[in-house]
């Protein structure tokens, strides 16, 4: 076949822009932005500043930063407290909704209730940490199940029974315990598993512990004024306990209230926080969650959020890691002897 020179010339020309569109960058059809980088947005509501709050949310942004996903280069990020006011927390995160953020973590109970109210049963990923009994405040059923709504993440205690038997190992001849609590879902949490455990388990049929409250104060002070209301409760427990036990909610994890059972009593204060012993706050020992530990947990779950996985298929969890704390000094001024065993398990976090 003969081809005249200007179907030749049409051809090589057709031939030419096929050849352009297809390896030409500013005519390509292809839909990637290899140089563009997704943002996530995660949004954080803590109940309030400082312990344990600070110590998660430190150890889950920096496990973030591992993982591959920090400020300024894919991770924008809001921070914002409610003051342990759970109507407040409601509010700010109803605000922020308009925002929408890839992931919404929650510190605390406080802040978890408040995200049940303002988003269970919907599509925004809900990661808790640190909250004391999200299957009593029924943002989950339990920790082994399928999840059945927008809610995962890792609670906060040490479980009762293990806190128990370090108590015993620590004093074994102790028998009565007091435990002054803030009125707070946390410690109606904690205290009923206490009472269950004492009513079930023959192992701790001896055991008997007082209850006492005081009302729940919000805001910067809160604890302090707590610390203050406990005061009489102390006083009075002071002839019919052998030790106190330091209680599972915001009273307990701040110093107030255990430099206030060591200044007015006579008898061992065993604690809740690290901090409890190692700042010197009053208590004797203490075995607590790992902030470290449930930050980093709490992290990979995120992270894996932002990778695509379904939240449902993201069981919660319980605290991986515990530490142990004593203070020998205080130990020999209440005449406790701590065993070797526990000595060991505490590591370097002994004040000689």
């Amino acid at each position: 076949m003969r081809l005249n020179g200007s179907v030749i010339l049409w051809a090589l020309a057709l031939s030419f822009v096929i050849m352009f569109t297809q390896y030409s960058p500013a005519l390509s059809t292809s839909t990637s932005t290899p140089h563009i980088r997704k943002i996530f947005k995660l949004l954080i509501l803590d109940s309030q500043q400082g312990h344990p709050y600070n110590e998660v949310r430190a150890s889950l942004l920096n496990a973030l930063a591992n993982f591959g996903y920090s400020e300024g280069k894919n991770l924008e990020t809001t921070i914002m407290f409610s003051g342990n006011n759970v109507k407040k927390g409601e509010l700010l995160l109803n605000d922020e909704l308009k925002n929408s953020y890839d992931v919404i973590f929650v510190g605390g109970t406080a802040a978890t209730l408040s995200a049940k109210n303002a988003l269970y049963g919907k599509t925004q990923p809900v990661i808790f940490a640190s909250s004391t009994d999200p299957v009593g405040i029924g943002v989950i059923q339990d920790f082994n199940s399928k999840l059945v709504a927008n809610f995962t993440g890792v609670c906060y205690p040490v479980p009762v029974k293990t806190r128990l038997k370090f108590i015993r190992k620590l004093m074994p001849t102790a028998r009565t315990f007091g435990l002054i609590y803030a009125d707070m879902p946390q410690s109606h949490s904690y205290n009923s598993w206490i009472e269950k455990l004492l009513r079930t388990d023959p192992e701790f049929k001896d055991i008997r512990i007082i209850f006492r409250s005081v009302p729940s104060v919000t805001g910067e002070h809160g604890s302090r004024i707590m610390a203050v209301n406990a005061k009489k409760y102390i006083q009075e427990l002071d002839p019919k306990v052998d030790a106190y036990i330091t209680p599972c909610d915001q009273m307990g994890t701040r110093k107030d209230f255990s430099k206030m059972v060591y200044s007015t009593s006579r008898k061992p204060l065993i604690g809740l926080v690290k901090d409890d012993v190692m700042d010197k706050w009053g208590a004797v020992a203490t075995i607590y969650p790992s902030h470290e530990s449930i930050g980093f947990q709490a992290a990979r779950m995120i992270k894996e959020l932002f990778e695509g996985k379904k939240i449902s298929d993201i069981l919660p969890e319980w605290p991986h890691r515990y530490g142990v704390a004593i203070d020998l000094k205080k130990a020999k001024k209440f005449g406790i002897d701590v065993p070797i065993e526990l000595l060991q398990m505490a590591g370097e976090n002994i004040i000689h």
